[in-house]
């Protein structure tokens, strides 16, 4: 069974450099949103506004990681 992806070589590079965009470019978002007043409460506790970041940076990253995972698979045939 032939489980190889058929891409043109410029679109495997295309995805590559998008999923490499998005594990640059998220992490210092989610820094930033650890640093916010936003991110815990009175208490110390993490807010929703926290929990909503990290779950869309991490979903992101995945994404972009999968992303780079399937460019370089079609490079590679």
């Amino acid at each position: 069974m032939d489980n190889s992806i058929a891409l043109p070589t410029a679109l495997a590079v295309i995805l590559i450099i998008a999923g490499l965009w998005s594990l640059l470019v998220w992490p210092p978002y989610l820094i930033e949103a650890y640093k916010s007043p936003k991110a815990r409460d009175e208490k110390g506790a993490p807010t929703r506004y926290l929990t909503v970041n990290l779950m869309k940076v991490s979903t992101s990253m995945l994404f972009g990681l999968v992303t780079i995972i399937v460019g370089f698979r079609a490079l590679m045939g």
